[in-house]
């Protein structure tokens, strides 16, 4: 018998104790910048030079904050089960916490692609969408194919290409774990209905998340603590 499927549905919350700032944390303001200007396409077309300062702040955070419990506890659940990570997050904090298995529905920070191309990595060779790490990217830089290059993010007003990838995950999970978001924004808030009608649902969030779902299990805490109590739980349960 195969190690059980959990899938883990990841926010902003569970990279916040690592001190990376969520846009909704203050009234509509994401590190001090109208989320309009910087989180949305109509925001990349009336001034891109912004878009890319705003961009270049948050690689540059990226390169100094490191991986949390949270993260690290992800990880570790790879030792027993078979895990996707599933993060609406752009860092890469799963990756430097050592999860192996993550897709990526808003994009990564880390990687920036010609802004002619659509937002589909599999789509394009690794030459189109390129892994800067943490280094700045300016008007004038271009793609080999002389477009200017853009940061390969999934803003408001634009697809959300891995989203059918993540659905299929979802449905074959045998626990779906949700850390650190609000589940507001979709599409990504509607996932965990692709679940199994018989998949336990574990949300850590120390706020009421609103989902009203007899599979429910909500563990109120922050990211690094709840995810202790949820080990404890499925340990207990899988004896």
């Amino acid at each position: 018998m195969g190690k059980k499927k959990i899938v883990v549905l990841t926010g902003a919350g569970v990279s916040a104790e690592s001190g990376i700032r969520t846009f909704r944390d203050s009234d509509g303001l994401w590190e001090n910048y109208p989320v309009e200007d910087v989180a949305d396409i109509r925001g990349w077309y009336k001034d891109p030079a912004l878009v890319l300062k705003f961009y270049n702040e948050r690689r540059a955070q990226l390169a100094v904050v490191k991986p949390n419990a949270a993260h690290r506890a992800i990880a570790e659940l790879e030792k027993d089960y078979d895990v996707t990570v599933v993060t609406q997050n752009v860092d890469n904090l799963h990756e430097r916490a050592g999860s192996t298995r993550i897709i990526h529905l808003h994009g990564e920070l880390t990687k920036v692609r010609p802004e002619n191309c659509y937002n589909d990595m599999d789509r394009f060779s690794t030459q189109t969408v390129m892994d800067i790490g943490y280094e700045p990217i300016y008007i004038g830089d271009k793609a080999p194919n002389g477009a200017q290059l853009r940061p390969h993010i999934v803003w408001f007003g634009e697809a959300v290409p891995n989203i059918e990838r993540a659905i299929d995950i979802v449905s074959e999970a045998d626990i779906l774990l949700i850390v650190g978001t609000s589940m507001k924004v979709y599409p990504a808030a509607g996932l965990y209905r692709y679940a199994r009608y018989d998949t336990p649902i574990y949300v850590i969030d120390p706020n009421d998340v609103g989902l009203r779902d007899t599979r429910l299990h909500h563990i109120k805490d922050v990211a690094t603590s709840g995810m202790e109590t949820f080990v404890a739980e499925i340990s207990k349960e899988n004896k």
